[in-house]
């Protein structure tokens, strides 16, 4: 259908038009103009009746209601809005908005420097970037109080947050051993160093043993204290050439002194701890748990020849103890790995049997890794003893123990490490501890501080989640998260904030925290308009 104006002429020779609605159909052959409605004289339509007939005719058709009614709607702006609505909270259920803002009344800071704080800690978990780059970020989140923040703010916020160090973590320790129910029968200590581009700071930064493998470069060592589930406690930033056991004996004093902790245990992964280091533990008198390098140790091949039932932990952990000399020990054994570390044998000799008898000894011998399995006495063929010895590995791995805690304790102790370990890989590559662009001592321990407290947040997200029993991917989440956008618009002279939908597992951070997601369109008002900074 579409419409047509049809013209007559009267008597006097004037002309008058009628506004038709017509369609096209066909009859005995032929295609011809069938007349659906006569709408009226077109002169009368023209005076403002036809826009009027046209919009009330729109809202029949969905595509050009919403044309027509787009060009009210005005979209002031588009954020960034999941995570923030998480973090926040978080930072909220930590204690940590109402701890900054009584430090700062304390003060003549100005009140903007914990909403500095909190960005700096947030763009540390979702866009690692310079404090000049933060500044930026700030604008595309959803959170009115950034709004009014500057570049100053930002340093000055530094300043502040180291000043208050030790304040900010005794309380955050208070809080989450209250919020998560933790009990602080052992808490973990571990280090990892990172360089600087530059120079560094003059004193902090300094050559020393990279755990980067970038000896060129200065550095500068940070320690960090966990509980068993994980939970962040306590950090402290060294010179670059600090030994481990000095911070371990630093940090023992700290966490005695502060949180009035009297049993900290030393976890250390195997290959990262020296017979220097253990014998220094020892003479201090410092519990400890530690993996042991497998091979090539003739403790090692002692504790493995020594007889002894294993007891079952768990399904897939099962361990016995044993002693050597003056030393004790748990031997630590997966079947499940078993199985797995035999096949990848097995499959290893079917190759290297038919690279054998394709290719023949010699295109073998600058192999690495096959050269060792191979008896090249005589005739090439596949050393069967080796093979055997290597058995004996399958599924294991072995601490050195001298803590006062069962072979079972010692185990499940030593594999919460990973929690360890993961908490400084996040520290420097999810939360990007480098690049660090601070030139002054006290800036740089301000920037660690920052990454602290976002590993804080990250690790209470992270617990609300287990004790939630979710199973979501962390980092797929905080993707989810981070698609959750905050719209702003008006229609008819009146303000809305809208969202779109949750993307894929993000609802479940809200279930975790046991929040619920803002409505899909509220009204704003004048006192909960962002500029107002009540939303």
């Amino acid at each position: 259908m579409y419409p047509r104006v049809k013209t007559f002429t009267n008597k006097d020779g004037s002309q008058r038009s009628y506004l038709l609605i017509v369609e096209s159909v066909r009859e005995n052959g032929k295609v011809r103009q069938k007349t659906v409605a006569n709408l009226g004289r077109l002169e009368e339509f023209q005076e403002q009746k036809l826009d009027r007939l046209i919009e009330g005719l729109a809202k029949f058709s969905k595509k050009r209601w919403i044309q027509a009614q787009a060009a009210d709607f005005l979209v002031q702006s588009a954020r960034e809005w999941g995570t923030e609505l998480i973090f926040g909270h978080l930072w909220t259920k930590l204690g940590l908005a109402r701890l900054l803002k009584h430090l700062l009344n304390q003060t003549e800071s100005n009140s903007r420097l914990d909403e500095a704080v909190y960005a700096m800690v947030l763009n540390r978990i979702c866009d690692p970037l310079s404090k000049r780059a933060v500044h930026r970020w700030v604008k595309s989140i959803q959170r009115p109080a950034f709004a009014d923040l500057e570049l100053q703010h930002f340093y000055r916020a530094l300043d502040f947050l180291i000043d208050h160090k030790e304040t900010i973590e005794n309380a955050l320790f208070a809080e989450t051993r209250n919020l998560f129910n933790i009990e602080l029968d052992m808490v973990f200590w571990d280090t990892t160093s990172t360089y600087f581009e530059g120079r560094g700071p003059e004193g902090l930064g300094t050559h020393g043993h990279s755990k980067d493998q970038r000896s060129d470069r200065v550095q500068i060592v940070v320690g960090l204290l966990m509980t068993r589930e994980g939970i962040p406690v306590a950090h402290h930033v060294f010179p670059g050439n600090t030994a481990d056991i000095n911070t371990f004996r630093a940090a023992i004093k700290d966490v005695r002194e502060r949180f009035q902790l009297r049993r900290v245990i030393f976890v250390g992964d195997r290959g990262m701890v020296s017979p220097a280091l253990l014998d220094e533990l020892e003479f201090a008198q410092i519990e400890y748990i530690v993996g042991v390098k497998m091979r090539r140790s003739k403790a090692v091949n002692a504790v493995l020849k020594t007889g002894g039932r294993y007891k079952v932990v768990k399904e897939n952990l099962r361990v016995k103890e044993v002693w050597h000399d003056i030393d004790r020990y748990v031997v630590c054994y997966n079947p499940a790995e078993a199985e797995r570390d035999r096949l990848a044998r097995e499959d290893m000799v079917a190759r290297l049997e038919a690279k054998l008898k394709a290719d023949g000894p010699k295109a073998l011998i600058g192999h690495r890794g096959y050269r060792r399995y191979l008896d090249l006495n005589g005739a090439a063929s596949i050393n069967r003893k080796v093979l055997e010895e290597e058995a004996r590995y399958d599924g294991k791995y072995i601490l050195r123990i001298n803590a006062a805690l069962s072979a079972a304790e010692a185990a499940e102790a030593y594999k919460e490490l990973w929690r360890v370990e993961r908490a400084f890989r996040e520290l420097k590559s999810t939360l990007d501890l480098r690049p660090v662009y601070h030139w002054k001592d006290r800036r740089v321990r301000a920037h660690v501080m920052v990454c602290f407290l976002a590993l804080v947040l990250e690790s209470a997200l992270q617990r609300s989640l287990k004790l939630a029993e979710s199973e979501v991917e962390y980092t797929s989440l905080i993707q989810d998260l981070q698609q959750l956008r905050a719209v702003e618009l008006t229609f008819d002279n009146q303000a809305y904030l809208c969202r779109n939908g949750l993307e894929g597992k993000a609802y479940e951070a809200f279930r975790a925290l046991g929040i619920q997601p803002p409505p899909r369109v509220a009204l704003l008002t004048q006192t909960n308009h962002p500029e107002n900074g009540k939303m």
